[in-house]
């Protein structure tokens, strides 16, 4: 069966609260980038150690590979 993008765009990626946290992930990436401590396509994800994606301050994010990041639970 194939999938329903627009649906799932609909039901769950287009909701406020996930466009306002993928937002918040996105603007973290982009201060790491400002800092020198990630560039495009080097394989690193900029973590938030407390997983609340709005938190940006500099001391609740992390590089991480992108591997080991997106492994945990």
């Amino acid at each position: 069966m194939a999938r329903d993008y627009a649906k799932e765009y609909r039901d769950y990626q287009g909701t406020p609260e996930q466009i306002k946290r993928r937002a918040g992930r996105n603007k973290a990436r982009r201060l790491m980038i400002q800092k020198g401590k990630v560039k495009k396509g080097d394989g690193n994800d900029v973590d938030h150690r407390n997983k609340n994606t709005l938190d940006n301050r500099p001391s609740n994010l992390r590089i991480m590979p992108k591997s080991k990041n997106r492994s945990i639970k």
